[in-house]
């Protein structure tokens, strides 16, 4: 058998690490109150998939629904290799399903799945995705950015889907991690944090999310001279996963804030943050939104632009921060795209 393997990524491997490696008290702040190697294979060095991108099906069962089929269709020792319990640690202290992960944490679907199940799996992304444009970004083109597409990926259940017990399908790959929770997990968008990027250069319009650095340019774009010294930060944040804790209470957050923004200013960040979001399911959308709202709406949200040795005139900042009470997005664009985002009430 082939072995499974992730796009060898060195730049990557130093710098992302499992939440469960964090300490507790940065998760009860999360969850409380409420270098690039060869492209072969599938992946094209242009980010383009070697393959025709699949269209979308009309999927007429919704996400937790697949979820439970899957899980139903495991056999016992498929269950001992990608189920786990509700609270299952790992080597941390802190629930594994919450972690933000770069690679599968576990047997890949290429080793442990049937034909069947890798459609199954497929079926239960797409219904994450908000239509062939989403399946298109969360996809990379449909190469997953691996040289073994979805089969070098990890799908894995925590908990017990069948009834009403809690429940939360991970799905982990290179640059990549979603789940689906049927909302076991209160007051928290997308079941937890979430990590997504492209291994193209993020100016490059090859870069399936370069519209979103597109989008947020045209934000700074309109601020006048003094809006934009707020905005601009020498200097990077963290590139880890410990990036999706929301910072203490008091600490002053980056970048200018929406309360000092005009309407036609504010309205610009919220296009940014519909072109963000937009790769989600309806449902998700909808759930991050009214996040936002209870936390204070936009006017609370801070925009931040980071740049430092590595950026220039053409590509001006290695990283673009929206930030606010409970809302981190925090968006590498050089030299490849890295994402950290994380929702919930606080």
């Amino acid at each position: 058998m082939n072995t499974i393997s992730p796009v060898d990524c060195q730049e990557c491997a130093g710098a992302i690490s499992p939440i469960s490696t964090v300490d507790r008290r940065g998760f009860f702040r999360l969850v409380g109150g409420a270098a690039v190697g060869s492209l072969a294979g599938r992946l094209l060095v242009n980010g383009a998939s070697a393959a025709p991108l699949r269209p979308v099906d009309h999927v007429a069962k919704p996400t937790e629904e697949l979820v439970r089929e899957f899980y139903a269709s495991l056999n016992p020792f498929q269950r001992t290799q990608l189920v786990f319990p509700w609270n299952y640690t790992g080597a941390g202290d802190t629930p594994a399903r919450l972690g933000v992960y770069n690679t599968a944490i576990g047997k890949a679907i290429g080793e442990t799945c049937t034909k069947a199940q890798r459609e199954l799996i497929e079926r239960i992304m797409m219904s994450m995705a908000s239509g062939d444009d989403g399946w298109r970004k969360i996809t990379r083109n449909g190469g997953w950015d691996t040289n073994d597409g979805i089969l070098s990926c990890g799908a894995y259940v925590f908990g017990d889907p069948e009834g009403d017990r809690k429940f939360s399908f991970l799905f982990t790959g290179h640059h990549l991690t979603m789940r689906c929770d049927g909302n076991s997990e209160p007051n928290t968008a997308f079941g937890g944090p979430i990590f997504y990027g492209h291994i193209v250069n993020g100016y490059s319009e090859r870069n399936v999310f370069n519209e979103q650095t597109r989008k947020v340019m045209s934000v700074f774009d309109a601020l006048n001279a003094d809006q934009q010294k707020h905005a601009i930060i020498d200097g990077r944040p963290a590139n880890r996963a410990d990036t999706v804790f929301f910072p203490t209470e008091g600490r002053e957050l980056p970048g200018i804030c929406g309360t000092d923004l005009s309407a036609d200013q504010k309205g610009l960040i919220e296009n940014v943050l519909k072109d963000v979001l937009a790769p989600y399911r309806e449902e998700d959308v909808a759930e991050v939104m009214d996040i936002v709202r209870a936390n204070g709406g936009m006017e609370k949200i801070h925009l931040a632009f980071y740049r430092d040795t590595e950026t220039s005139e053409k590509e001006p900042w290695s990283y673009w921060r929206l930030e606010g009470p409970g809302f981190i997005w925090n968006f590498r664009v050089l030299p490849h795209v890295h994402t950290y985002v994380s929702v919930a009430k606080v």
